[in-house]
């Protein structure tokens, strides 16, 4: 698996896990993004404070409603206390307005002042959360053009959209700014694996790792592109790595993935892989979920499966045994088993 990263500023940073390419071929691209605090600009213009119509009786004493009448022209002229000094302003961009009109409110405690202030690069945030890349590149080119950050973050807006070629040269200017920045030569790696250049992309994710050691999502691209290039032992070795340092690595939200489609014996060499790693962790779903995958792709060798010692464990739990009728295939039944434990094909 391959993930795309960036570091993040003290604020707030977190990871996009962006899978490009080939499906089966998972490459994650980390970002940073900035909580915009209280909520979203269009949440906080949309505040309002409803009340209920009091029921007025009939019976109102004459006296009452003469009070009332004679204190109106005292409130008009001091004013409510609570309002704001003035109005919030939507933010104009190229997405277009963010709110048409004003929302009719009745002040009661409302703050003195709302702070509105929307950056380029936090707009640029928001539409990459909401899957709006060609926005988030607009926005992001309206930011300042010295940070390295902004850079890396133009670059994954691009990989999103395929564009590598953009999304190079993107990642090569933040490395100008900050050429010991780690995520982007992570995610530079992850266009030459685009690329199907894995050992220049295995090269970048070495020199990430020399800079962040402690990445599970660097190991993971390593491991990934070890196995497109047909090195199977150091792949493991690197997922290995990656899931001692973050058991969760290879378990992210599909939201933040982008497939690659790539040689369909490597995916399922990578799924068998997968799961035979969580099966060894006693992590059943993960385990069983990337079986599934590995039939899915075209795996089919059913006595790897049931003599492969590194799912000893897992062939005795419930969940492989409803896995196993839902492939229709057939489970042994108490002798062979026993045969198969002991590295031996069962008479027959």
């Amino acid at each position: 698996m391959e993930k795309i990263s960036l570091c993040s500023p003290p604020i707030l940073s977190s990871l996009f896990f962006v899978w490009l390419f080939p499906p089966g071929k998972r490459i994650i691209i980390n970002t940073d993004v900035r909580a915009i605090p209280q909520g979203s600009t269009q949440e906080a213009l949309m505040r309002t404070i409803h009340i209920s119509p009091a029921a007025v009786s009939h019976t109102l004493p004459l006296f009452a409603s003469l009070i009332v009448l004679a204190c109106a022209p005292l409130a008009n002229a001091s004013g409510p206390n609570n309002v704001p000094e003035s109005a919030p302003v939507p933010f104009l961009s190229s997405f277009g307005l963010a709110q048409e009109g004003y929302p009719q409110t009745v002040s009661v405690s409302a703050p003195n002042k709302l702070d509105l202030s929307v950056t380029p690069e936090m707009l640029g945030d928001l539409m990459m959360i909401h899957q709006r890349y060609l926005a988030a590149i607009e926005a992001y080119q309206r930011a300042p053009h010295d940070s390295a950050v902004v850079w890396n973050k133009m670059g994954i807006a691009y990989q999103h959209l395929y564009a590598l070629d953009f999304a190079k040269l993107q990642y090569e200017k933040a490395l100008q700014l900050n050429p010991t920045y780690p995520e982007a030569l992570n995610n530079l790696g992850t266009v030459y694996y685009g690329q199907q250049n894995y050992h220049k992309a295995e090269v970048y994710y070495e020199k990430a790792l020399r800079l962040k050691p402690d990445c599970a999502s660097f190991y993971s691209n390593l491991g990934t592109a070890y196995f497109a290039d047909h090195n199977y032992k150091r792949g493991m070795q690197a997922y290995r790595k990656a899931f001692s340092l973050d058991p969760q690595v290879f378990i992210s939200d599909p939201l933040e993935r982008v497939a690659e489609m790539g040689p369909i014996e490597e995916q399922i060499t990578l799924n068998y892989s997968l799961a035979r790693l969580y099966a060894q962790a006693g992590m059943v779903d993960p385990a069983i979920h990337y079986l599934r995958m590995a039939y899915i792709d075209g795996f089919n060798d059913n006595k790897k499966l049931m003599q492969d010692p590194g799912f000893a464990v897992l062939r005795k739990s419930s969940q492989f045994r409803l896995f196993l009728t839902e492939e229709h295939i057939a489970a042994p039944d108490a002798t062979e088993q026993s045969s198969l434990g002991r590295g031996k094909s069962p008479l027959r």
